[in-house]
Formats: structure tokens, sequence, C-alpha cells
């Protein structure tokens, strides 16, 4: 490599160790807003000793390094599907490990869908913790500006939904140095901090922590569930790989996350053996006097970004869901002609802001959120583990199954554990993500388990293609100029609006083109062309499009630049024609009884158009009408 070339590639690196830092690690870069506090606050004791101190600092730091750097930087993020990461990515990995029968498939599908939806719970209350525990910090400036904590909380975080819809693409280039100057100032406070009292470096030894549970039994288990807040977010680092690398977020968590955080929580360790007064809010006073207003409006700031990564991650996870069947489809508002991946959802960015003002409203301050925080991010970190070790990185790295279940038992350990403690929180607030998972679970698995019933049904009314075509020669139907494009869900049969068109005026377009939609198990196309194109005769072409889960399935745009199109203006010339099909519920199924089966309808019936979906020019659109039993 010319050093030229070298040059090159570490300013790259360099830019995307920055951007890394402005999406991916905003969420426990926050952390130290509220999990010390919380740790130390919750063992039971007014004023915890040096033991109690130097053993949440020792459990705080080995759970950094087991959960993120040994767990999620050097091995979890090796299974990559094409470079992209998170849960969807991971289960479609899943699915394609070496012998992956009916039953595990049905696992894999449930964990998927389990760990989909416990995101959706960490995005709702991530922006909550974060920007509360930010703004209380203006009640240590002046105990008068407590009451408009809660006020200045609502408006901080409407604004930030309100601005969705003008897309990050702007913001996001401030995003990376902020949060520079963040993780800087995280470790200058950790180092006056430290230099007061070097005592408190004892606690790098894992003694400490064992010392701490043999002291306080049960009552550290209780402590584990705060403890478990230092490491929030750890999914984030897998989920955006695809945005950054592997590369990028190793050496930004290595270089500077990982350092300034424990700098940080080990400075408020030293300041509250100093003085225990200051366990109300150690973050806050580690800094001078002087600071403190800078302070809150760097840690709001911080706290907006990392609530603004967790939204977009939303909107992602959204899409990715369904363009794999898993949500009915909705708008997708993209936000940059640049970049595929900034991308606005509307129904999405609604029900989040509700969910979060009633989550901030209701528990009031970080440290009720706090109880509520935790059980989500386990129960997602356990569907990782077990996916990852379990299948994906067993059949990468050729491990035996023996070796695979010890690697995965290890890890399966820590999540279990943490799960487990914050379990313990369940009474205080730990019910929320629970009821709120168990809520998005079952929607998403009425739409899946709906969506096979209505496949199904249809069907049973489908014609296959090839006797079609025959009978079709032998009819010799009136021919009409134009070109007619009909969208079908299983390229060897008839579209049903093709049928009825047919049914209904007995003449059909000179140019006939059959179009199936293939979504890869991929996040983008791989492998594969973009468009296979078939001529069946008497003017019936057929063209199967593939997208990956990833991407905006526009047809349009797969289609206009075909030599079958050549010379003719898809968007101004072409008929599109949909099949539009309503359901009615015909009896229970087991585990789908009637009371699902009217959900499903009700979201059929008000799920986004197709033709909207696929970007299909609407003046152009002919939708032919049925009504099927389910």
């Amino acid at each position: 490599m010319s050093a030229h070339t070298e040059e090159q590639s570490r300013g790259r690196l360099a830019t995307l160790v920055i951007g890394a830092l402005g999406v991916v690690f905003g969420d426990i870069g926050t952390s130290p807003l509220y999990a010390l506090k919380e740790a130390l606050g919750s063992h039971g004791s007014a004023a915890p000793t040096e033991a109690d101190v130097l053993g949440v600092l020792s459990l705080i730091f080995w759970s950094l390094v087991v959960v993120i750097t040994v767990k999620y930087v050097f091995y979890i993020m090796r299974a990559d599907n094409k470079g992209e990461g998170g849960i969807m990515a991971l289960a479609a990995l899943a699915l394609r490990s070496p012998g992956v029968g009916p039953n595990l498939r049905a696992m894999i599908y449930f964990l998927s869908l389990c760990g989909l939806a416990l995101f959706f719970g960490d995005g709702v209350i991530t922006p909550a913790i974060s920007v509360l525990s930010a703004v209380e910090g203006l009640e240590l400036a002046t105990p008068v500006l407590k009451p408009a904590v809660l006020p200045v909380t609502v408006a901080i975080l409407i604004g930030l939904f309100l601005f969705q819809r003008r897309g990050t693409g702007g913001v996001g280039q401030l995003f990376g140095p902020v949060m520079v100057v963040w993780f800087i100032i995280l470790a200058a406070l950790g180092i006056y901090g430290i230099v007061r009292n070097p005592t408190v470096l004892a606690a790098l030894s894992p003694l400490y922590a064992i010392q701490f549970f043999l002291i306080h039994g049960g009552q550290a288990f209780l402590v584990l569930g705060a403890v478990f807040l230092a490491v929030t977010g750890a999914e984030t680092l897998y989920a955006d790989m695809g945005h950054f690398g592997r590369r990028a977020i190793k050496g930004a968590w290595l270089f500077l996350v990982f350092p300034s955080l424990v700098l940080n929580y080990f400075g408020q360790g030293s300041l509250i053996l100093q003085d225990a007064e200051s366990l109300r809010n150690p973050f806050y006073l580690l800094a001078p006097s002087w600071g403190l207003y800078p302070l809150v409006f760097l840690s709001t700031a911080a706290t907006v970004i990392a609530s603004q990564a967790v939204i977009s991650g939303a909107f992602s996870a959204a899409r990715q869901a369904m363009n794999l069947g898993f949500l009915p489809r909705m708008a997708v508002v993209h936000t940059s002609t640049q970049e595929e991946g900034q991308i606005y959802v509307p129904v999405v960015n609604w029900a989040l802001l509700l969910a979060v003002l009633v989550l901030v409203v209701s528990f009031k301050s970080s440290s009720n959120l706090a109880s509520a925080y935790g059980i989500a991010v386990t129960g997602a970190m356990a569907i990782d583990t077990t996916l990852a070790f379990g299948l994906v990185l067993r059949a990468s790295f050729s491990w035996k199954p023996l070796t695979a279940a010890l690697v995965t038992g290890f890890f399966l350990f820590f999540d279990l554990t943490f799960f487990a403690a914050n379990c313990l929180k369940i009474p205080e607030g730990g019910w929320f993500p629970l009821v709120l998972g168990t809520f998005i679970f079952y929607f998403m698995a009425t739409w899946k388990n709906g969506l096979q019933l209505a496949l199904k049904a249809v069907s049973r009314e489908e014609i296959p293609l090839e006797p079609f075509l025959r009978q079709f020669e032998k009819e010799q139907l009136p021919r009409v100029p134009g070109t007619a494009i009909y969208l079908t869900g299983r390229k060897a049969v008839v579209p049903r609006a093709l049928v009825q068109n047919l049914q209904h005026h007995w003449v059909a377009h000179e140019r006939v083109v059959l179009v199936t939609v293939t979504i890869q198990d991929t996040p983008f196309l791989s492998g594969v062309p973009r468009v296979v194109q078939e001529d069946l005769g008497q003017g019936f072409h057929r063209l199967e499009i593939t997208f990956g889960f990833s991407e905006t399935p526009d047809l349009l745009k797969a289609m206009q630049e075909l030599p079958l199109f050549e010379g003719e203006g898809l968007r101004e010339e072409a008929s599109f024609f949909l099949g539009r099909a309503t359901f009615l519920p015909m009896g229970g199924y087991p585990g789908f009884p009637i009371w699902r089966q009217r959900f499903f309808i009700w979201l059929q019936h008000t799920s986004g158009h197709a033709a909207e979906w696929f970007n299909l020019p609407m003046q152009r659109v002919v939708e032919m009408g049925s009504r099927l039993a389910l």
C-alpha cells in the first residue's frame, strides 16, 4: 500500500470513528449521569462504606470488560450479515446456519420477534431517562429550578421528536465532534476526582466485586440490577455496525469510550469516598462549581444525541420488520437524497413520543425511571448471545457443539444474572417494559401469523400461470395498446388483478408484465442481479425484482432502466394493476382466535398503500378488490 493510500485509509477510519462516537456510543456514553448513583443508592445504606464504593466500582468495571469488550466488541460483532448487525440481521444469519430444521426455525422467529419488541421498548425508555437525568443538573445549580426540571425535559423531548421529520443529516455532522468533547470531559472530570484519592484505583481488582457479594449477599444481587445501567447501549454497537464498520467501532471503544467511562466512574467513586453527601448526584458534583451550567448544557446535548441514535435505530428496525413481514406497511419518508439509511417513519415517531411523554410524566425522576430500565436490554442481550454463539459463530468458527455450548453458557450466565437482578425491579417500574414489549410482540406476531393465513386464503383462489397462458393463446382475446404491470406475490401463478380485469373487460394490453418482489435475508442486495427478466411469449413478460431487507423497495427505479421499457415513460404511460383482498374472519384457529383475526383484518385495512410502499405513480394505479374468507 502506498503512503498516500495508507493516509487516505487512516483519514477515512478517523472519520468513521468520529461518526461512530456520535451515533453508536450515545446511550452507554451518558450512563455516568445516573449509573453509579443508582447502584450505590440501591444497596440500602445511607452512607456507603469504602468497601461498598470499591465493590460497586469493581462490578461496573468488570461488567464493561466482560459484556462490552469481550462479548460484543471481540465476538458478537464478528457475526455480521454482509457487514450489517442487529437482531434482524442476526436472525437472518441464524436461519441460514447448517442444521436448522422446522422447530429451530420457529424458535429463531420467536426469538427475533422478542428481540425486536424489546428493542422498541428500549427506544422508549432511553430518551426518557437520558434527557431527564441531564436536566436534573439544574436543581443542583439552584433548588429554585427544581420545579422546572419536568417541563424542560418534556419540552426538549417534544422538540426532538418534532425535528425528526426534517431529517438528521445536518445535525448528524455535529454529533461526532460533540461526543468527542463529551468523552474528553468525562475523562478529565474522572482524572480530577481520582487525583484527590488515588486509592479508588484498587477497585480494578475483581476481588472487591467478589467481596461485595460475600458481605451483602442478596442485597448485592439487587445492586447488580443498577450496575447494569452502566452497560446499557451495548446492543447498539452491534446494531450500528453496518454504518461504520467493526474496525471503527472497536477503535472508538478501546481508545476513547472505555477509558473515559472508567475514569469518570472512578472519579465519582473517589468523590463519594471523600464526601458521602455527594451520592445525591456525584456526576455533577464532580465538576467545579463554575462548570456546572456548561456541564448541564453539554450533558443535555449528549443525551439528545443518545436519544436521536435510538430513535433513528427504531426507524431502521421498523423498515426492516416491514420488509420481512413482521409489521404492516407504514409510510417511510427519506430525509436524505444521498444516504439510504436516513429515513423517517411518522407512525413510529409519534408512537414513541406518546410513550416517552407518558413515561416521563408518570415516573417524574431519573431514579424512578432507573427501575424501569434494564429488563428490555438484558432480554435483548440474552437473545443476541443465544443466536450469535449458539448458531452463527459456531458455524463461522467451526466450533464443536460442546465448545459452542460452553461459550454460550458462559456469556448467558452474565446476561441471565443481570436479567434476574432487573426482574427484582418489576414492582417499582420494571413492569413497564415488560407490558410494552408484550404488546409489541403480540402486535407483530398477529400480523405475521395473519399474513400466513391470508396467503393460504389467496392461494385457494390462484390459477397456475402456464395453463393460463396456453388457454389465453387459444382464446385470442383483443389487445389494446400500452403496458399493464401486475404485481403478484408468487411468480408461478396468475395475479388476481389480471384475472379480474379479463373477467370484466375481456381485453388485454399488448404488453403484460408480471412483477414479483423478493426480499433477501441479507440487508442489501448481494450475490444476485436486481432484476431477472423472462419473456413468456404472446406479449407477456415476467420480472423478479430483489431487495435486501434494509433497502427501500423502489420498483419504479428498478424497472425504468430495463431495455424492456426503453423509450417508454413508466410514470406517464404504463398502468399498474394491484389486487387488494378484504378478508372475513371464519372461525378460530389454534393459537389464532377470532379476536386476533379481527385485529389482523383491522391492521390490514389501516396499513399503508402498496403503491406508495413500492413507489408507484398513484395516478397510474388501478386497484382490483376481492373478498376472501380468512
